[in-house]
Parts: C-alpha cells; structure tokens; sequence
C-alpha cells in the first residue's frame, strides 16, 4: 500500500536542494539524526488545539524508529542502519540517534526510516526507555504503544493503546534554513542534523487524507461504552464511521477503513515526520 505524505497529507511540492555550503568541492561531512516528541507529547495538547474543545495528555509514548537509510538520486546508499531505537517522547528534548561520518559532501535526496514493530534483539532503548519497554514493544508487536487522558474540561477518561503496522516513510523532504529540501545536504566538514519529528496529535484528526483535517475527541470520549473511565481498542472498533458526523471521519477511499479503531491505527503509520513538519511518502516496506 502507498499513499500521500503524511496527514494531514497535502501534497508539497518537491524542490531540488538549495543551500550556500558548496558541495562541490569535494571532501567529507556526516548526517545526524535525532528525533523529538515536541511539546504536544512533553506537555499536552491543549484545548484550543481541539476543534470540540477537549484536551490530551500523555503519560507515555513509546515509538520504534530504524532502518534509516541515505542514499543520492540513483538510488547508491551511501549509509544505512538496520535496527530499530526504542524512545519514550514524554521525556523532554531532543535525542539523538546516530551519527554517519565519512560521507562524500554531496546532496542525497533519497533518505527513508521506518516505524515497524520488531524484535527485542533489533531494538535500541533510547534514553529514558527501558529494556521492559523494548521487550514489551517486541512481544506485542507494537511499532507505537501509548498512554494518556481525555479531557473535555470537567471529565476525563483514560486510554492505553498499542497498534503495530509496518510503515516506511520514504523520499523524506523538510526544511533547511527555510529552503525545502530532499533528504540530506552534506558539507565538507559539515554536519547535518535531521530531526525525526514524532507528531502526538495525529491520533485525534478527522481525516485520513484531506489537508483541512482538524483535531476532534469528542467521538473518541463518546466511545466508552461500559461507562469505565477507559476508552479501549475494542470500544473503538464498536464506533461505526458511518455513525459520526458526515462531515467527520473521512477515510478518502482508504480501504478497510470502517471504525473508529482501523481509524486511528490508520493514523498511528502518520506520525513521523522530518525536520519539523517535514513529509516523507507512507508505504508498506519490502
């Protein structure tokens, strides 16, 4: 399955890269890369976020991201990683990943990673994650597993979700000095910091393509059926989407895509993004 860069998925335009550092005179550089959960995850996403109001707060948010790859337009890695970090995004700042040193000072365009479960002995804990947490992440099968509170000022209600869904996040393009560009830019003696951006709202838009998507909770909240305080998975697959507003929910021709639940695991495969609010394409991996 391909579908377009990550929601709320508007298409962006490529651009070639731009920069004032000459590359063409040879030398070497490195590629960092590091990631963040950004304020929406350390802290909450606040009800004027929200369309209806409500509020989030996570507790936890464990992600899985590897199998980073960099390569030029042709398609030659010029460096590549195969395993997996394990990183909690509600400890605060930025955390860094991996270094590639030694590459030829050139752009490289084509630049990937993936957020897929797999095994403990794939698996990197990262800062404040665990090894329990990487053995828990590996015998669900769990590319993403989260913790948090709804909130819609008066009531709250908790969830515990854990959804894994192979996903590569390929073709990656983001800013650099305000320039749009793909993948990577090495400099001679340079290095270039790319940040995997984690993006904790995804889970609560109203839309699986469209680029007016909005942040809504009021059907999540609602989904508590036995009236416990917790809104569970299979509470969500009881949520038909035809049920919901018909201004709400849409799947844009998404397949299998019928509940609440296959909803938002849908959404779960969006949150990675690059350099900020950068995109990368969403496809299945080999």
């Amino acid at each position: 399955m391909s579908v377009s860069r990550c929601a709320a998925l508007s298409g962006l335009a490529l651009l070639s890269a731009a920069c004032g550092d000459d590359t063409s005179s040879g030398g070497e550089g490195s590629v960092t890369f590091t990631t963040w959960g950004e304020e929406y995850i350390e802290q909450e996403i606040p009800a004027d976020t929200f369309e209806d109001g409500y509020s989030i707060t996570y507790d936890k948010f464990l992600v899985l991201i590897g199998n980073i790859v960099i390569a030029d337009d042709a398609g030659a890695e010029a460096a590549r990683h195969d395993g997996f970090f394990l990183i909690n995004h509600t400890e605060p700042g930025t955390k860094e990943l991996i270094t590639f040193d030694g590459l030829e000072a050139k752009p490289y365009t084509l630049v990937s990673y993936e957020t897929s479960p797999a095994a403990a002995a794939n698996i990197e804990p990262v800062g404040a994650a665990t090894q329990a947490d990487v053995d828990f992440m590996a015998s669900e099968g769990f590319h993403v597993y989260i913790e948090g509170t709804i909130s819609n000022g008066t009531d709250s209600k908790t969830f515990k979700w854990g959804f894994g869904v192979p996903t590569l996040l390929d073709e990656c393009e983001g800013e650099i000095d305000g320039k749009l560009t793909e993948g990577v830019l090495v400099t001679n003696g340079g290095d270039d910091v790319v940040e995997l951006t984690i993006h904790g709202d995804h889970f609560f838009y109203d839309d699986l393509q469209s680029p007016d998507a909005v942040v809504r909770g009021d059907a999540v909240f609602n989904a508590d059926a036995d009236g416990d305080g917790e809104v569970t998975r299979q509470e969500l697959a009881a949520v038909s989407l035809i049920d919901l507003p018909p201004d709400q929910y849409g799947t844009g021709g998404v397949d299998a895509v019928n509940d609440l639940d296959a909803f938002i695991e849908f959404l779960s495969r969006t949150i990675g993004h690059y350099r900020g609010e950068g995109e990368c394409f969403l496809t299945d991996p080999e």
